[in-house]
């Protein structure tokens, strides 16, 4: 009996280091992207993905048919959401000037490719919130400014020309 267990649990650690083999690096990048630090720079993203991965590990068992990828992406998104008001403040990442909100939101839609549902259901929160979201986020990383679409444009003044006074 021993003897099986010893080889459950050697055969759960081969496939578990196998996944983390072949995982970590993308969801210590979206960790990365969530806590709005650089890559060079990332202990609170190597936190996060530490211990989303030990939820994972120690759900190993239980997870018989289901994706581990999409497992540990939803454990580090929901860890990140409990601890969203530690990575407040902008620490120099791509997606710093974004809330917290708008990273996470941003992260699961564009960069892990969930669909609107599956972001809104993982979050509680209705689809066209997810939605809104998403469009005011990528609006302000498009602009370069944080919260929102760009100031309308404003006309260039025109050269006066000669003999005229400049309006």
């Amino acid at each position: 009996m021993r003897e099986r267990a010893a080889n459950h649990g050697s055969r759960r650690a081969r496939e578990f280091e196998a996944f983390v083999a072949g995982a970590a690096g993308r969801l210590l990048h979206a960790a990365t992207l969530l806590t709005a630090e650089t890559d060079e720079a990332n202990e609170e993203a190597q936190r996060l993905l530490t211990a989303a991965l030990a939820h994972t590990y120690a759900e190993w068992d239980r997870l018989r048919g289901e994706d581990p990828y999409d497992h540990a992406r939803q454990e580090l998104a929901a860890r990140f959401a409990r601890t969203a008001w530690r990575h407040h403040k902008a620490r120099g990442g791509v997606l710093a000037r974004l809330s917290p909100q708008e990273r996470l939101v941003l992260v699961l839609r564009l960069y892990e490719g969930a669909a609107e549902e599956q972001t809104a259901a993982q979050l509680g929160l209705p689809v066209e919130r997810v939605r809104a979201i998403c469009t005011r986020a990528t609006a302000a990383m498009r602009s370069g400014r944080p919260g929102g679409p760009p100031p309308p444009a404003h006309p260039r003044p025109t050269a006066a020309r000669p003999g005229e006074v400049a309006p």
